[in-house]
């Protein structure tokens, strides 16, 4: 059974940084792409990265090209997202996705999810 366990949220100020994590507890075809996503309040859940366990090919929403970093340890089954010189708009909850294919941006496509973990940034 496909368990994802996000981690590593909490309250931060403007300008600081945080490293989420994603514990998978089983790769399969299913699993590979993982992905996170982010759900603000009254918003939709929009993706914000994606990777894949093979070869490592990444993509990345336009808001947040050089400041977000997604990466995975494959020994460790657990891919992370490094959240670099974060602004309020980035409060959100941040979910971690797995699913099978191709990275894409639409929630539908991904199997599994994670709980989320709150990520909140003061001003």
């Amino acid at each position: 059974q496909v368990r994802l366990v996000e981690s590593g949220g909490g309250l931060v100020r403007a300008g600081d940084s945080l490293r989420l994590s994603c514990a998978v507890s089983l790769r399969t075809g299913g699993t590979s792409v993982m992905a996170w996503f982010r759900q603000a309040p009254g918003k939709e859940r929009e993706f914000v990265a994606g990777t894949r366990w093979i070869g490592g090919s990444t993509d990345y929403a336009d808001s947040v090209k050089g400041r977000f970093t997604i990466s995975r340890d494959n020994a460790k089954n657990t891919v992370y997202l490094k959240l670099n010189s974060l602004k309020t708009e980035n409060k959100a909850v941040y979910y971690c996705a797995a699913g099978p294919g191709a990275i894409v941006t639409r929630p539908p496509s991904y199997m599994y999810w994670g709980q989320g973990t709150q990520v909140t940034v003061s001003s």
